[in-house]
């Protein structure tokens, strides 16, 4: 082929990359927006998936009560110390010492939301909540107390 068969070729090609170029920029041009009005559209439009992993929260039910029973295996499994339980050993009724959760500290801001120790956990004590929104200006403001104030274990 020539010179000027070549330089044709590469001028028609240079045209169909142009045109698929302008096809593909007036397709998104005509498209809908889908821009997010954030803080406003936050309980009305906005969809966090259920799979999505914010922070970390032990449910408590209507009286109080948790399923936390001070093992420490969520803190054990927890790869960069994120988790520290703190209990202490407590004589029951029935004259038997047993673990009592005292706190149960978790650092949101080293967290790696890997959810290790909610695998970990026997009793499903403890797990992921949906809730993104954990900005703050001070980091000593991520290290949160889970357990609450006169919490107890269930009574099985």
């Amino acid at each position: 082929m020539s010179k000027f068969g070549n330089y044709i070729n590469g001028y028609f090609s240079g045209l169909e990359s142009l045109l698929i170029g302008l096809r593909t920029s007036l397709r998104v041009y005509l498209r809908k927006p889908v821009t997010e009005q954030y803080p406003e559209n936050r309980h009305t439009t906005l969809n966090v998936p259920e799979r999505h992993r914010a922070m970390l929260v032990m449910p408590h039910d209507e009286n109080n009560q948790h399923h936390c029973i001070a093992c420490g295996l969520c803190q054990m499994a927890c790869p960069n110390d994120t988790i520290k339980v703190i209990s202490e050993m407590v004589e029951g009724e029935d004259g038997k010492k047993r673990k009592v959760l005292v706190k149960y500290e978790y650092d949101l801001g080293s967290c790696m939301f890997c959810e290790l120790c909610v695998n970990a956990c026997p009793h499903n004590a403890i797990r992921f909540s949906n809730d993104f929104e954990n900005a703050v200006f001070q980091r000593e403001k991520l290290v949160l107390k889970l357990n609450h104030e006169g919490s107890s274990v269930v009574k099985k």
